[in-house]
């Protein structure tokens, strides 16, 4: 068997792994707290010593930050004042907002390192060294731009980025809203769209509706939070380019991004990446250990996302099934993911964005923004038939169409909702 790009990369983990753990194990005061951590911090250090380390979480790093994280004698105020820094934050969508101490930098390296894993993508990069965007997503404040009040345009561009949405209701955006955001993308001429699926399509349908096109865009990125059938669907029927997912988190950077073939290829140079208990369909929670951001390095970080491994011959890559709280629970106890609730409406035209909620009792409920022409009682029925087969139901969930869906507090947007919360997660 030839050894490809991604084996090289894979087979080399353990020893990028022995070079920076041992380090970060002895400095990191938040691994020098745990005895068991210290302990395995030699110099001979490997995956599975790294498997036998304890879990994080995000109460690990809001406990006690940012000392829990700089080493002895250094102040975040000298690091902010050298510029070799930024302080960010979570979103705060599972749980309360983190903050974060991410290296002057990292995120742009990181991000290029995960876009060029897809060939189309790193040669419209190429082609275009100052690639300009347009970010669509809920608003936020960050170490790139910080909206406070009504943003200008000129606030609302950093480097070759232009932010278009102003407000985190994206069903509410009224038509001068998107009129402007339509009149800035097309001036700004973006070779590609960075967008939250679901305001991504909110404002994908108004470009449809009035023959909006972008000349110059040449494809889509869907991040932020899972990018459905639906969105994706929409997203390339309206500006005919495609559409691939990039998926990691603000503390991690990017770790998954979809190729041109579809799959979902691991960056590996930015971290590795475990499945803690995969069940009998291979699905497990994601562990992240990550490996260039040494002002803040994650160890066995629980990111609290499902995804599946697949092994192929010459590569590996994953499936993103999407957060541990959004899973149901059939009446026997299985998972039921994210994603496999939302192959059901895989040939389901007619949906923007929807909502499944459990509430309780046997009593579930769809609730669905329509789009253009809704989808017909034959269509509703097929739906429902498959929601209460997956999930093992004794009556198909209720329908409800409707114009509003709300996101949470952080802006984003879930599509499932489970009575049941899962435990929280053990810290070893």
């Amino acid at each position: 068997m030839l050894a490809t790009n991604e084996l090289i990369q894979e087979a080399g983990l353990p020893r990028r792994l022995g070079e920076v753990l041992p380090r970060w194990l002895r400095e990191v005061p938040l691994y020098q707290r745990s005895g068991e951590m210290h302990r395995a911090a030699g110099p001979g250090m490997f995956i599975e010593d790294l498997r036998g380390l304890p879990f994080i979480t995000k109460q690990d790093i809001r406990r006690g930050f940012p000392r829990n994280f700089l080493r002895p004698g250094v102040e975040l105020d000298a690091l902010l004042d050298q510029d070799l820094v930024e302080l960010e934050h979570t979103s705060g969508t599972s749980e309360e907002r983190t903050p974060l101490l991410l290296g002057r930098g990292w995120w742009a390296e990181q991000e290029d390192k995960a876009l060029r894993l897809n060939s189309l993508v790193a040669g419209v990069l190429d082609e275009f060294p100052g690639a300009r965007r347009v970010t669509i997503s809920s608003p936020v404040c960050s170490g790139d731009i910080c909206y406070t009040g009504t943003p200008s345009r000129a606030e609302r561009t950093f480097g070759n980025a232009l932010y278009v949405s102003l407000s985190r209701l994206p069903f509410l955006w009224g038509e001068a809203d998107l009129a402007r955001m339509a009149a800035e993308a097309a001036e700004w001429q973006p070779q590609f769209l960075d967008v939250d699926p679901v305001y991504g399509v909110v404002f994908a349908r108004y470009c449809e509706r009035h023959g909006i096109r972008l000349p110059s865009l040449r494809f889509i990125l869907g991040s932020y939070e899972f990018v459905s059938v639906t969105h994706r669907r929409i997203l390339q029927r309206a500006f005919g380019v495609p559409v691939f997912n990039l998926y990691g988190s603000t503390e991690t950077g990017h770790l998954l991004m979809e190729t041109e073939l579809g799959d979902m290829r691991p960056s590996l140079e930015t971290a590795c990446l475990e499945v803690l208990d995969p069940g009998a369909q291979g699905v497990g929670e994601l562990v992240v250990t990550t490996l260039t951001n040494d002002f803040m390095p994650l160890i066995r970080y629980r990111i609290g996302d499902l995804v599946e491994r697949l092994d192929h011959p010459y590569h590996t890559s994953y499936r993103v099934h999407g957060r541990v709280a959004d899973a149901f629970a059939t009446p026997d106890g299985a998972r039921v993911t994210t994603w496999e609730v939302d192959r059901c409406f895989g040939d389901m035209d007619g949906i923007v964005h929807y909502q499944l909620c459990e509430r309780g009792a046997g009593d579930w409920l769809l609730r669905f923004v329509p789009d253009q022409t809704a989808p017909g009682t034959a269509e509703v029925e097929e739906l429902q038939r498959r929601l209460k087969a997956l999930l093992g139901l004794p009556h198909a969930p209720a329908v409800q169409q409707t114009d509003l869906l709300m996101p949470e507090s952080s802006g984003k947007f879930r599509l499932g909702y489970p009575s049941r919360k899962p435990a929280a997660p053990a810290a070893g």
